[in-house]
């Protein structure tokens, strides 16, 4: 008989799961997603986790996210350029094991000018697999 004690539950019974990983998706602003922990996956209510890549030679539709902050930490790959701000007047380069903070609201670009795919372990406090983005085409024209 297995003793109660070692197996803790909360009150509603719920447990830990183990996800695999998803299939990858093509998100509105360009970039690849794979989820792991989601809404979908887990039925999470506050978080998302999953890897992101940029493929070599690529850029990022010009959006923002107006409901949820992100966090990135890259993972593989050279080096991408993040622009960011209400003009996307700053430039600043990412490198594998530097992490990311995007502020929710903040309009941003990211450029992989690599011969390699760029590749992020992402979290955010959406937990859609799907999240909310908000294109702002005007500005896909401002960055080089």
């Amino acid at each position: 008989m297995k003793n109660e004690a070692a197996q803790p539950k909360n009150s509603s019974g719920v447990t830990a799961k183990v996800v695999s990983g998803s299939d990858s998706h093509i998100a509105q602003q360009g970039s690849v997603y794979r989820s792991g922990v989601s809404a979908e996956s887990v039925g999470s209510t506050m978080l998302w986790l999953g890897r992101i890549s940029l493929p070599a030679g690529r850029r990022t539709s010009a959006h923002r996210h107006e409901g949820h902050e992100t966090a990135l930490l890259m993972t593989a790959g050279q080096e991408i350029e993040i622009w960011s701000g209400a003009k996307l007047e700053r430039c600043e380069t990412v490198r594998p094991g530097d992490y990311l903070f995007i502020p929710a609201g903040v309009p941003h670009v990211a450029v992989n000018r690599s011969l390699e795919d760029a590749e992020f372990l992402g979290a955010r406090n959406d937990p859609a697999a799907n999240e909310s983005v908000i294109l702002m085409p005007e500005l896909d024209g401002i960055v080089p």
